[in-house]
């Protein structure tokens, strides 16, 4: 599966007001791997931006006013999406104001929406962690992402923050890579047998700190992820 984390960043909140897009940040994300593939770009929204929306942002209209036009670059963005399935934090938002930059250029082009299916990051969140906070900075504090670099909002750098927290929020383990299961097993590559008459290996067994270290590591594991630890169901199993 082809995936877009998508984000933008705008002139103010209300679309009625007449606000609009100033910046699209996007990456790509196949068979849940990032890709490293991107697509960024600024936009010039020929209209003043709001004092609150430049708190977050720090993007000004002097800094746009050489970048083009919605019209200029919508060929491109959309052939970076066009078919994909984009995951959008909050994604009625940022679908909305999209929706709005295409109706303003043509409205023959319709909606994003038709174009790619829409996953909202922020309705997985809430309904993972009812009763919590689950803006990216608190979800980057939950699944220990570092947003360290997050001084100011910015599309590209949110979204490449959001598709860490994404692949952490719905997935989490996959598997250990142990056992019969594990790809050497799968391989068939040729087995290497010891020599029997070689040094006996010292065994060092864990301290009481350390187990207790463990068994906390897995408790945040079940917590996180909704697989729950693989160590345990394996140790289970076994």
């Amino acid at each position: 599966m082809r995936q877009v984390v998508l984000d933008t960043e705008t002139t103010g909140l209300e679309i009625e007001e007449g606000h609009r897009i100033i910046e699209i940040g996007c990456v790509e994300i196949v068979g849940r791997r990032l890709t490293r593939r991107h697509y960024h770009q600024y936009i010039n929204p020929d209209r003043d931006i709001d004092d609150g929306a430049l708190e977050v942002h720090g993007i000004t209209r002097q800094f746009l006013e050489d970048k083009p036009r919605f019209g200029e670059i919508w060929e491109k963005f959309l052939e970076f999406v066009d078919g994909s399935e984009l995951i959008i934090h909050n994604a009625g938002f940022d679908m909305a104001f999209i929706d709005n930059e295409m109706r303003l250029l043509d409205r023959s082009l319709g909606s994003l929406g038709e174009h790619c299916s829409v996953v909202d990051s922020l309705a997985l969140a809430r309904n993972k962690h009812p009763g919590q906070k689950n803006n990216l900075d608190a979800l980057c504090k939950r699944y220990n992402v570092d947003n360290s670099q997050r001084e100011l909002h910015g599309a590209l750098l949110d979204a490449e923050i959001l598709a860490d927290v994404y692949l952490l929020l719905t997935g989490g383990q996959v598997t250990l890579g142990l056992g019969e299961d594990s790809e050497a097993a799968r391989s068939g590559g040729p087995k290497i047998r010891l020599d029997a008459n070689r040094p006996r290996v010292k065994v060092v067994r864990a301290t009481e700190d350390e187990l207790t270290a463990h068994e906390s590591k897995l408790d945040e594991l079940d917590k996180s992820s909704e697989a729950g630890s693989v160590w345990r169901q394996s140790v289970e199993k076994a």
